[in-house]
């Protein structure tokens, strides 16, 4: 996962605003724009012709990168989360796992906004508002315990809904698993994502660092089971998230991901007249 942080500067009040609102409208417009140029670029010639999998034209590359996250996780992530893990009581990293999920259910909100899902949409501004109210900021799951469906969606989802093709698999540094649209979405992401609007940059940045690590503390049995079970880790990874994309897709009909069975298929679209 990408955790972003912004070196603290000693700078005047209205200086430092208008500085942070530049950024997050660059981040909005990179995001937007990423997605337009690269769903609309021709399928270049440095994908493997012989890939195993149609999806993942880059194989090569991606598991260089893939190894290389794999390494940094070994010697920085793990063993922090499995301190975390070991020094945080359990009932109080549920808390924490509740607090950030209840404010992805804002951004998911907004997700299901613009995707025209109104029943989504609905869940999840019942759900942020009544986690918030009655579960103490968030640190406990009333809603889920009331029956109240977690609809989550982001922007690799939204940009899926409004036609933007999947693209390629593509492994992302430090974060992993994705594909050409959700990486454009990523950045969106970051910036719709609620911790953001936080002014104090210490407190956004120890916010950031605490759900990452919470984060990999989550996954710390998952990818045991991982490193025991797989002959090749990273095929495995791939294959996972490509079909928790697609299933979304099946079931939901949110345009998640496209069905890899064509012969074009993990291809970018070809350019207008080509």
């Amino acid at each position: 996962m990408i955790m972003t942080t912004r070196p603290y500067t000693q700078q005047p009040a209205a200086q430092a605003g208008a500085k942070t609102r530049l950024l997050r409208g660059g981040a909005l417009l990179a995001g937007v724009a990423a997605a337009a140029l690269l769903s609309g670029c021709a399928t270049t010639a440095g994908g493997s012709a012989g890939a195993a999998n149609p999806a993942d034209p880059y194989e090569s590359f991606n598991r260089s990168i893939y190894s290389f996250n794999e390494g940094v996780d070994k010697a920085v992530f793990k063993p922090v989360a499995t301190a975390y893990q070991t020094v945080t009581p359990r009932v109080a990293r549920e808390g924490v796992t509740n607090f950030f999920d209840n404010l992805g259910d804002a951004w998911s909100f907004v997700n299901n906004l613009l995707q025209g899902q109104g029943e989504g949409a609905y869940n999840s501004m019942v759900r942020f508002t009544v986690n918030s109210v009655f579960g103490i900021g968030g640190l406990f799951d009333v809603a889920s315990e009331a029956g109240i469906e977690r609809r989550k969606q982001d922007f690799g989802q939204t940009l899926g809904r409004w036609g933007v093709p999947t693209g390629p698999y593509l492994v992302v540094p430090f974060w992993g698993p994705s594909t050409v649209r959700d990486t454009a979405g990523l950045v969106v992401d970051a910036y719709g994502y609620p911790v953001t609007k936080v002014d104090d940059v210490s407190v956004r940045n120890s916010l950031y660092a605490l759900r990452f690590v919470n984060i990999r503390a989550n996954y710390l049995k998952a990818s045991e089971t991982l490193d025991e079970v797989a002959l090749d880790k990273y095929s495995l990874t791939r294959d996972v998230y490509l079909r928790s994309r697609i299933g979304g897709a099946v079931s939901g009909g949110d345009g998640r991901l496209e069905n890899y069975d064509d012969d074009d298929a993990g291809k970018l679209p070809p350019e207008s007249g080509k």
